[in-house]
Order: C-alpha cells, then sequence, then structure tokens
C-alpha cells in the first residue's frame, strides 16, 4: 500500500492533553471506530484505512464493487507488519497515537519525533491564528478582532470592556473549548478562564459577530513546504459553533454564492496572501492538508455591509471541509450537488431507522460510477450505530 489512512477524530482532545498515554472519553473512541472507514473516500487508489474488520470489511468491498475506488482495509493487529514504504496519514499526529501505533508494532522510524509533535501542538494553538489575523485584514471589506489573554484577570477586564463575546480555549477544535460570554464576567466563567489559563497559558477572547455564512480554504503542505491551494469549503454549524455539514458543490460555484456578498476578487486576493503567509508560518515542519475557517459578517447600515472575517480558527490537520471537497471532486456527477453530513444518534436502533427510511425515500442512483442522486452512507450502518456519515443529493 501507499498509505495507511487512520481516522482519529479525537485528536484535537488529544492533543490538548499532551500526554502519551491520554485516554479519549468513550463518545470519542466510539466515533473512531464507526467512521473508522471514512477515509477510504479521500484516499488515494492502492491506500489502505485502519478499521476494525467485519462489518468495514464488508462495506468496502461493495464499495468497491460499485465505484472501484481501490481501497483496502487494514487490522490493528496487522500494524507490525506494515512495508516500509508506506507512510502513516493520521487525521492528525499527537502522541498519544504515536504511543498506540508504537505498541501495535510499528517501525519507530515511521513515527514522528517528539520535537515534532511539540512543534505540531505549538502551530495548532489558537495563538497561530491571533498572530496571523492582522496579516489577513487586507482592506475594509476584512473585518476580525481576536486578543490572546494570559490571566482570568486579563480574561475579566476583556469581557467587562467589550461586552457579548467569546472566550476559545487555545487547544480545542470542532466547535469545543468555547464559552458564550453574553452576561459578564460571572463565577462560572471566571472559573473556566482561570482553569484554561492554568493548563493552557491563556485564553483566546473575540467579539461576538453577526455570522452570515461559514466558510474555509483548504490548503496542502508539500513534501518540501511548499503550499498548493486545496478549495473551498461550505460549512453549517450549530448555534453553540458544532460542525453540522458541508455543502457538495464545486468550487466555482462556492466562490459564485461567496461573491454575491464579498467580491470575488477580494477572496481570491486573500487566497494568495494566506497561501504565501501558511508557507512561512507552517511550511518549515508540517505536511498535509490544513484548513483555515472563515466568515462572512453583517454589519447594518455600514459600507460594506458584508465583510470577510479571514481567519476565524485554523485547523493544521485533516479536517471535514476536506472531505467535503474530495467527496464532491471524485464522487459527485457532473453538475450533481448535495450536503456532506455526520450525525450522532443517541438512542440504539434510532441510526438503522434513519438509514433504511433514507435508503427508501432518497435512492442511490450512480452514473459512470460518480452519484447522480441520492442518499449514499460514507460508512457502515449496523443496528448498533451512533455515528454516521453520508452524503444527501439533490435530484
Amino acid at each position: 500500500m501507499r498509505a495507511l489512512h487512520i481516522f482519529n477524530p479525537e485528536h484535537d482532545m488529544a492533543l490538548a492533553n499532551g500526554e502519551a498515554n491520554y485516554m479519549a472519553p468513550a463518545s470519542a473512541r466510539r466515533m473512531a471506530a464507526e467512521l473508522a472507514s471514512l477515509p477510504a473516500w479521500y484516499a488515494e487508489p492502492g491506500d489502505a484505512v485502519l478499521a476494525p474488520s467485519a462489518y468495514h470489511l464488508d462495506f468496502l468491498r461493495a464499495a468497491e464493487e460499485r465505484f472501484g475506488h481501490g481501497v483496502s482495509l487494514l487490522t490493528e493487529p496487522e500494524l507490525g507488519g506494515l512495508d516500509g514504504r508506506t507512510r502513516l496519514s493520521p487525521w492528525g499526529w499527537n502522541p498519544a497515537l504515536k504511543r498506540r501505533l508504537a505498541d501495535a508494532g510499528v517501525d519507530p522510524g515511521k513515527l514522528p519525533s517528539d520535537h515534532l509533535l511539540a512543534r505540531l501542538r505549538e502551530g495548532a494553538h489558537r495563538l497561530s491564528a491571533v498572530e496571523l489575523l492582522p496579516r489577513l485584514r487586507l482592506d475594509e471589506r476584512f473585518c476580525g478582532r481576536s486578543v490572546y489573554l494570559r490571566t482570568a484577570d486579563e480574561c475579566g477586564a476583556f469581557v467587562e470592556r467589550g461586552g457579548p463575546c467569546l472566550l476559545k480555549a487555545p487547544l480545542s477544535g470542532s466547535g469545543k473549548g468555547l464559552n458564550w460570554c453574553a452576561g459578564g464576567f460571572t463565577p462560572p466563567v471566571a472559573g473556566w478562564c482561570a482553569r484554561v489559563c492554568a493548563e493552557q497559558g491563556g485564553v483566546v477572547g473575540e467579539p461576538i459577530y453577526n455570522n452570515v455564512q461559514d466558510f474555509a480554504m483548504e490548503f496542502r503542505v508539500g513534501g518540501r513546504g511548499e503550499v498548493a491551494f486545496a478549495g473551498y469549503s461550505l460549512f453549517r454549524t450549530s448555534g453553540s459553533g458544532m460542525y453540522a455539514g458541508n455543502a457538495l458543490m464545486s468550487d466555482g460555484r462556492i466562490l459564485s454564492l461567496l461573491s454575491a456578498l464579498v467580491p470575488a476578487e477580494a477572496i481570491e486576493r486573500l487566497r494568495a496572501v494566506l497561501t504565501d503567509a501558511i508557507e512561512e508560518t507552517f511550511g518549515g515542519y508540517y505536511r498535509g492538508y490544513l484548513g483555515v475557517d472563515m466568515m462572512v459578517c453583517r454589519f447594518p447600515g455600514a459600507s460594506p455591509e458584508y465583510r470577510v472575517h479571514p481567519c476565524v480558527e485554523i485547523n493544521l490537520r485533516m479536517n471535514m471541509g476536506v472531505v467535503a471537497r474530495r467527496v464532491a471532486d471524485r464522487w459527485l456527477a457532473p453538475g450533481a450537488e448535495g450536503e456532506f453530513r455526520v450525525t450522532y444518534s443517541p438512542k440504539p436502533g434510532e441510526a438503522m431507522e434513519e438509514h433504511r427510511r433514507m435508503e427508501r425515500e432518497r435512492p442511490l442512483l450512480t452514473e459512470g460510477g460518480r452519484v447522480r442522486s441520492g442518499y449514499m452512507p460514507l460508512v457502515p450502518v449496523t443496528p448498533d450505530t451512533r455515528y454516521r456519515a453520508f452524503v444527501l443529493v439533490a435530484r
């Protein structure tokens, strides 16, 4: 195999913890197991995914028959026999994953050094976004203010001075580690700030903006540190900031939708500046995909009324935006559009019931090995499933 893909969605929590013996919560471990074959949809032919055998193997075989994507499955007991040329490609590298793979018999020479892991943790810290933001506010069509607060007292002064705001733990991701402050610096907020400052060195403070559209720019850093644009991501979040799903459409279509609010020229100029900034900031040590989350904000009565916040977060890892981009580009028929979703069902049997209902109501129609319309699960669904990843393509 050329590369072994590992879906470890607990990566952000493991990176925040920083310990090699970190154990993720049961919910995160369950998500990792149930969505383990998701990388098959962005892997290259000849690659493999690390997953429990049984139902994942059957699912991949069925997908191979229908789509011919040429991705195989490897189980954890087989890790010790990895070919020396196989590249490891996890969702993200952290000390806990390194320990897990080493314990499974992976050649230490294939694993990142502790020095590199420390640099990756430093790069994933939200201070990177705070420092990059001023460089990306190119003119009056861009907005954004973000400050790094090192003590609970600084957090209190920021909250009381600035009104409703958002406080972020520096090492967290996917809508977690957020504290929405609309009622002042209350004792619970003060306690949260004191704890995060003690554990992670500070808190990021930002005003709350009138967000009308979340989007992202995705990039890939190559073997020599060169940076290439990997596409646009148009996504949805819940009211609390948790990831809810991605639009599946072409880059041109996404840019067209965004340009109804902000000129396309401004967005493309930002892309060029950001490409250079990423190479300067991360090109010396990071390899792989990364995403920069952004949003279009509305300022009623002002001119311009709509502005881009160019650096809400930097995801220094694989992310759902890249998954959606790869699925749209590789597996949708020309002109087809839809949604990519990841859902959680708290009750046993609920996910299977929804899966069967969607199969009935939105039958899958393919054309030339690509999806023309309907519902397509991206991971197997069983009676015990709680987490699903799937696409819905419009008729």
